[in-house]
């Protein structure tokens, strides 16, 4: 049986907006590496690892799993704290 994880992705160092935060992925876990002798990579035959699926929503997620008979498992997004405070704040002593 196929095992896959559902979240949104967290935004990157260099964005500084919002832009792609609303979308969804699936990903296809990955469990069955070999390490390669020579080299001592790890690899794998089974190509399904290598795709992640994105979607608008969490919901089509999910619809998109139930309907391939894939079991999944979410992971909600951390909330942002916004710390509200002023340029001056920079500079006083605690």
């Amino acid at each position: 049986m196929n095992k896959a994880k559902i979240y949104s992705p967290a935004k990157t160092s260099m964005q500084s907006g919002k832009g792609k935060l609303e979308k969804w992925i699936l990903e296809f876990d990955r469990e069955d590496l070999e390490k390669d002798f020579i080299m001592g990579w790890n690899s794998s035959s089974d190509t399904k690892k290598q795709i992640k699926i994105i979607f608008e929503s969490k919901d089509e997620a999910i619809a998109y799993a139930n309907k391939k008979n894939i079991l999944y498992s979410i992971t909600e997004p951390n909330k942002r704290k916004i710390i509200i405070k002023s340029y001056a704040d920079n500079f006083l002593k605690n």
